[in-house]
């Protein structure tokens, strides 16, 4: 008999990747199916960004780079953070890994063990709960309130501190709330991080270009105060339309900076070097295309928060960030993650349950609007026939 260790019993999974196969077995069956639940743009990678990867293959770069990626595009990450965040970062500090996940993968790592504590938003990005049951360490849920605009009080996250906490995950723009914190918050959270200098903090910021009606999105990065504990989390998966090029990088204090080297080394090696010559293209290259898309995003928010508004027993607050709205469908009857399953197996409408993503997401249900703007007014219409004829079980 095979034993493996334990801890794989307590990891989770991400069920947008489980809805999506559902769909698509669906699909293959025949059915029509418009996914509204994977995080993933529907637009194509820029033309400049593709072209820069074409040419760094046939320009023979084929072998491995440096675990922390080539310098180059850490030069390259390093100029985009001065110009986003008005932040210098020495390219020393940045990493590129193969994805937003390997960042949380190497913090939670580092700081969970059992008897050890991390903070992690809920709702939130279900991997940060995996990740942290997986080491051992108690997770410990920062509620993420729909009254509060699904934005993080800093009060109460700093009322969860306790000497056992090791690690604070932040998430703004938020998965799967679509909430942008505002500074004011996180001026307090900082602040109150002051009476708290062990605790590290780990700021997913992968979703930062993707905010509406003149919201701000305010980078930790800006706190001098926290720099030597703090981790930053981006990539170019979001911004540039690059979900299947795996390409993430982040910026560590120095006293851990080796560490997560020394993680990349045993886990990956390293990031495949023509990507990482596309990322350079995507970072230096024209950001139209960014505004571009994040003005059609913005564009379909606003049709999917009427459409969901009009549909009987759902509500849905205007959400600030991303390209997700988290609709309250308390009022259906139905319990969340029935409803999600419902919709997909009888109306053609692949959403993600609520619970998915935290025990406070019970009483909602995630939708992407990263589809076509045609096929999210046809995912509400079927979702308005079912509301109207099915009732709850």
């Amino acid at each position: 008999m095979l034993n493996v260790v334990p801890s794989f019993s307590r990891i989770g999974e991400e069920n947008a990747f489980a809805v999506l196969a559902r769909a698509q077995a669906l699909a293959a069956q025949g059915r029509d199916i418009i996914n509204l639940g994977i995080g993933q743009p529907d637009m194509p990678t820029p033309p400049h960004v593709v072209e820069a990867g074409i040419k760094a293959l046939r320009d023979g770069h084929h072998g491995y780079t440096p675990a922390t990626g080539i310098l180059p595009l850490r030069e390259a990450i390093s100029r985009d953070i001065l110009r986003r965040h008005g932040v210098e970062v020495s390219p020393e500090s940045v990493m590129v890994v193969p994805g937003g996940k390997v960042t949380m993968f190497m913090a939670i790592l580092m700081f969970g063990e059992p008897g050890a504590e991390i903070l992690y938003p809920d709702p939130g990005f279900p991997i940060y709960r995996s990740m942290i049951e997986f080491t051992g360490a108690t997770p410990v849920a920062v509620p993420i309130r729909e009254e509060n605009g699904f934005a993080f009080s800093a009060a109460e996250t700093l009322s969860l501190i306790t000497p056992k906490t090791r690690l604070l995950i932040v998430n703004s723009p938020a998965n799967p709330c679509g909430g942008v914190s505002p500074k004011s918050e996180i001026d307090a959270l900082v602040k109150g991080l002051a009476e708290h200098p062990d605790v590290a903090v780990l700021s997913d910021e992968i979703y930062g270009t993707m905010t509406y009606d003149g919201e701000v999105h305010h980078s930790l990065l800006k706190y001098p105060e926290i720099r030597d504990r703090l981790i930053y989390l981006d990539g170019a998966s979001k911004t540039y339309a690059m979900t299947g090029w795996r390409l993430g990088w982040s910026v560590w204090p120095k006293p851990l900076y080796d560490n997560a080297r020394k993680l990349a080394v045993n886990a990956h090696s390293c990031v495949n070097a023509s990507t990482q010559w596309a990322g350079i293209a995507a970072l230096d290259g024209p950001q139209d295309c960014v505004a571009e898309m994040v003005a059609e995003f913005d564009r379909r928010r606003t049709i999917v928060v009427d459409g969901l508004n009009a549909l009987p027993g759902i509500s849905c607050i205007v959400p600030k960030g991303a390209f997700y709205a988290f609709p309250n469908v308390s009022r259906t009857g139905w319990k969340a993650k029935a409803l999600a399953s419902a919709l997909l197996d009888e109306a053609g409408v692949a959403t993600i349950g609520g619970p998915d993503f935290g025990i406070n997401g019970e009483g909602f249900i995630r939708l992407s609007y990263a589809n076509s703007a045609e096929n999210i007014r046809r995912a509400l219409e079927r979702m308005k026939a079912f509301l109207e004829t099915r009732p709850a079980a």
